[in-house]
């Protein structure tokens, strides 16, 4: 295979399972007939992750590091590793282990049936009660709220082409969902089954608060669902409040002398200003969304490039 083929790997305190990374994709590649490179972008990490992946750099010219100035975010580090990658094909995945680089020559064999695209799909993965239940949710909301199509269950790993690759570097939106620009720009897409591992070593950095994150995230990026139902809802309450306003009023003229309370009177007000506040809070999601994208700031910053030539 005369393509050259570029893992691109964003990194955040992954000091603990990056040097196992690189051996198994060594092992994995070296003695295949393909070329290849590995575009690191370290997401601002706190630990020693950048001066060991230096340290691998000065005794192998295929890797490469992009070191971005502060933490970013992971959709961002991707985008700077995809930015700097020279390959025809490109390999998405994380340093974890979880998904194991034995499965690149697969990989490559079903891009090479003629897609741009080839997302991974976890045949079963080894994790706890708890992350199994976090990660339905994720997927749950996701489904109700974008609509989006996703493969499931969805593993990172996942491989595209070049033309993919430019077309993904078009999208400039600050605030980035990558699966989600993933499907808009469509093309020819695939999914291959793997078999994902434990991680090697260290926690995964998307806990359940993250994931909840990207979700809003997602949904507001992809949809307007919320404030079609904020206008629903404000519907509903103003005709359920009128009926009941008529129902009180005949009941007091003509079946049951009673007198209306406090109470009551200070529960509806606090329900319908809390309604109004949530609703107010969506639509102050979307302008602030808004808001960032009208700077058209970069959408990363970096602070050195090391074994990367600039064009």
């Amino acid at each position: 295979m005369d393509k050259l083929l570029s893992l691109v790997v964003p990194v955040f305190n992954e000091e603990e399972c990056i040097l196992e990374f690189i051996s198994q994709v060594r092992s994995e590649l070296d003695d295949s007939p393909l070329h290849y490179e590995i575009v690191f972008a370290d997401d601002g990490s706190t630990d020693n992750t950048v001066e060991l992946i230096r340290g691998e750099i000065g005794n192998d010219s295929r890797i490469r590091l992009v070191e971005l100035s502060y933490n970013h975010g992971k959709q961002a580090a991707l985008t700077a590793a995809v930015t700097y990658s020279n390959g025809d094909y490109l390999i998405y995945m994380d340093p974890d282990l979880q998904d194991p680089p034995k499965e690149i020559s697969r990989f490559i064999a079903k891009i090479e049936e003629g897609y741009d695209l080839v997302f991974g799909v976890r045949e079963s993965k080894e994790a706890g009660f708890v992350d199994v239940l976090f990660s339905k949710v994720f997927w749950l909301i996701l489904d109700v709220f974008t609509g989006l199509k996703l493969p499931r269950p969805l593993a990172v790993m996942r491989i595209f082409n070049r033309d993919f690759a430019n077309r993904f570097l078009d999208y400039k939106e600050s605030n980035r969902f990558i699966e989600g620009i993933f499907m808009h720009i469509g093309m020819r897409q695939a999914t291959l089954v793997i078999r994902q591992k434990q991680r090697f070593a260290g926690k995964s950095k998307y806990n359940f608060a993250r994931k909840l994150r990207l979700a809003k995230d997602a949904i507001l990026d992809y949809s307007e669902l919320p404030l079609k139902l904020a206008t629903r809802v404000g519907i509903i309450l103003v005709i359920t409040s009128l009926l009941a306003v008529l129902t009180l009023t005949i009941l007091r003229l003509f079946f049951i002398d009673f007198q209306l309370g406090w109470p009551s009177l200070i529960c509806t007000l606090w329900f319908g200003f809390g309604i109004n506040l949530l609703f107010l809070g969506v639509i102050g999601s979307y302008v602030g969304k808004i808001y960032s994208e009208s700077k058209h700031r970069p959408l990363f910053s970096t602070q050195r490039l090391t074994n990367i030539k600039q064009s």
